[in-house]
């Protein structure tokens, strides 16, 4: 009986000097693909993730996954002085347990971004949403308001953005609805000229324009513009919104039209402005592309695939969801994407890496199996990294 207690004295000890050591344990550096413990030992979860910096302090807003897609707890937010270690800092957005509630347990809610409105004094969260039980039929984008960071946030409404609103760069041929286009079959020459001609928009003109991957960029003037796939996800959408970024204005663009862009991560870089996409694979990864503007209603050119080197074509097994300047580093950008996995999303990856814009005004994104911000430390090796 004492042997007996003895091992398991033993083994509560092993156990309890592993978790102090997790819990002790100080990055130093970015392991791209690797678990991603937080400060409390505990793998961060916050995936499809945006983030906001104030005062010296970042933060890390993301869908938190259980084994499934769908949402069971809401948007999980995390703090860090040093985008290295992550204090977790709980739920930002809970799910609603009414039943009737637009957030509630089993919808689905994707692609969380965080910006703050100066006049408001308002932090403003935007996010993907798709209704209980319905698929990804309804397409919408949602908004909740905080005082704080960290939340909690209260959520208000979503949207079908820009109903009865045509966008800035349609003619006026294009706003003419053709009887027969309605009966298109998806991929015929007719469909998809069609497509780039408008078919959807003039389709959802009325109800409003469908929304699902998102993103939020607030521009040097303090204008807040909302960024989605839409078109059935063949065609980008950019959006002005209104002063209080609660809405939108009547300011509106479609980008790429018929190019199947998603997963939308905007930055800016001396006078332009750079979007990172990926394409319609599913959770499988694809090749990422790239594009620049003067402007963030365009026009945008297509610069092609900003990863190089081995596992470009997959961009390194990820999917883009944020490109995030870093404070105090002039030029210094870390494309923020995910490592998905549709067996368990709860242990999707996060892939950083630097973002560098070459001599040709281009981004590039190389990977690197471990780096910090001493650009001795950068891999050369270009590997493609594993799970």
């Amino acid at each position: 009986m004492r042997l007996i207690n003895l091992y398991f004295l033993l083994v509560a000890f092993a156990i309890s000097a592993l978790t102090n050591a997790q819990q002790n344990i100080r990055n130093t550096s970015f392991l791209p693909g690797k678990v991603w413990y937080d400060m409390q030992g505990d793998t961060i979860n916050a995936h499809g993730a945006g983030f906001y910096y104030e005062k010296g302090v970042y933060y890390w807003y993301g869908e938190h996954k259980s084994r499934n897609s769908l949402a069971e707890v809401g948007v999980h937010v995390y703090s860090s002085k040093d985008l290295l270690n992550w204090k977790n800092e709980g739920v930002a957005l809970e799910v609603s347990k009414e039943a009737s509630s637009e957030i509630t347990r089993g919808s689905v809610i994707e692609r969380p971004k965080v910006v703050y409105n100066e006049k408001t004094g308002k932090y403003v969260l935007w996010f993907h949403l798709e209704l209980k039980g319905k698929g990804y039929e309804a397409a919408r984008t949602g908004v909740a308001v905080s005082d704080s960071p960290v939340g909690p946030f209260r959520y208000l409404k979503s949207y079908r953005p820009n109903a009865g609103v045509w966008p800035q760069n349609f003619n006026s041929h294009q706003k003419k609805t053709n009887s027969k286009e309605s009966s298109y079959k998806w991929w015929t020459k007719k469909w998809s000229e069609a497509l780039v001609d408008g078919l959807y928009v003039r389709r959802d003109f009325e109800e409003g324009q469908m929304s699902r991957d998102m993103t939020v960029f607030v521009d040097d003037d303090g204008k807040a513009y909302h960024i989605h796939s839409s078109e059935e996800n063949q065609t980008l959408h950019i959006s002005l919104l209104t002063e209080d970024y609660l809405d939108f204005t009547d300011t509106w663009v479609r980008v790429q039209p018929g190019g199947q862009n998603e997963a939308p991560a905007v930055f800016k870089n001396g006078d332009y402005y750079y979007m990172i996409t990926s394409g319609l694979t599913g959770w499988d990864p694809n090749s990422a592309r790239s594009f620049r503007a003067r402007s963030m209603l365009g026009p945008w050119q297509s610069l092609g695939n900003p990863s190089k080197g081995k596992g470009a074509e997959v961009t390194f097994n990820s999917q883009s969801t944020y490109v995030l300047p870093v404070e105090d580093r002039k030029d210094t950008f870390i494309f923020m994407a995910d490592r998905w996995n549709p067996k368990n999303h709860q242990d999707g990856r996060y892939v950083w890496l630097p973002v560098i814009i070459n001599n040709e005004g281009n981004p590039e994104i190389k990977w690197t199996d471990e780096w910090n911000f001493n650009e001795k430390s950068y891999s050369t090796e270009n590997e493609l990294g594993g799970k």
